[in-house]
């Protein structure tokens, strides 16, 4: 599995860099754009890096916030995949700004080939769509900050990811960890039926040192999680936190990981 940052919080010299968040994922011979960052900067990194979008197999979309797929529009023709949730008009509580999508969902339908699933996905061989994530424990997802149009709490049950076995353990990729980035890597073992995991990446959705942050990164280090990458979302000081107690590493655009 090979993983190319495309859209984060912070970039190497010469590339942008955003509050959204883009990878390029390599896998069985097929290539994954997992999201599409808030603007068209994922676009303009990739041709800097030197990679063709134009044979992007699918894209897979982890929620319906702006941050995570308003460079929707800015691509189109591919197959889509996503939670059934994405498309819901939502707001933060305080200050009611818009967090959704930009693009409604017809006109996603007319861009896409739109594929929505509460349940998990075989994308190929090695790599699973997770679906919607169940929030088993007592320290994430108990809170929002957000709120649907009508004024409801939205819990953003549409947050997803995705997991990818290696002859090492899972990958664990995730977009913003709403649901819980522990939640979603005990489902992503339970989807793949591995129990070993080798990395995790992408928004944990945590900033404060407080119960959550605490509970997580006992967590990790019970779990022996050797390869942790958390970004866009996640920030000071709690990536101080996991560096310092976990050694976690930096998540930088036009970096290249890769898996076996």
């Amino acid at each position: 599995m090979k993983l190319v940052v495309l859209s984060d919080a912070k970039a190497m010299d010469g590339y942008g860099s955003e509050h959204g968040l883009s990878f390029l994922i390599e896998v069985d011979h097929i290539r994954i754009l997992f999201d599409t960052g808030a603007s068209d900067l994922f676009i303009r990194n990739a041709e800097k890096i030197g990679i063709d979008l134009g044979d992007v197999d699918a894209i897979v979309l982890s929620h319906g916030h702006f941050d995570h797929g308003d460079g929707l529009q800015y691509v189109d023709g591919n197959t889509l995949v996503c939670h059934p949730g994405c498309f819901v008009k939502r707001y933060r509580k305080e200050g009611g700004v818009n967090l959704g999508l930009a693009l409604t969902k017809k006109e996603i339908e007319r861009k896409f080939k739109l594929k929505t699933s509460r349940d998990p996905l075989r994308l190929s061989e090695h790599l699973y769509f997770l679906g919607e994530i169940p929030r088993v424990n007592d320290f994430e997802a108990i809170s929002t900050r957000y709120m649907l149009e009508g004024g409801e709490e939205d819990h953003v049950i549409d947050d997803s990811g995705l997991a990818c076995i290696t002859d090492k353990g899972l990958v664990v990729v995730s977009g913003c960890a709403h649901s819980g980035i522990c939640n979603i890597i005990e489902h992503a073992k339970k989807v793949t039926g591995m129990e070993q995991v080798e990395a995790v990446i992408g928004g944990f959705h945590l900033g404060a040192i407080d119960r959550q942050t605490k509970k997580t990164i006992q967590y990790m280090n019970d779990h022996k999680i050797p390869g942790l990458f958390p970004s866009h979302c996640t920030r000071d000081p709690a990536l101080k936190m996991f560096k310092e107690v976990l050694g976690s590493r930096e998540v930088v655009v036009g970096v290249e990981r890769i898996w076996k």
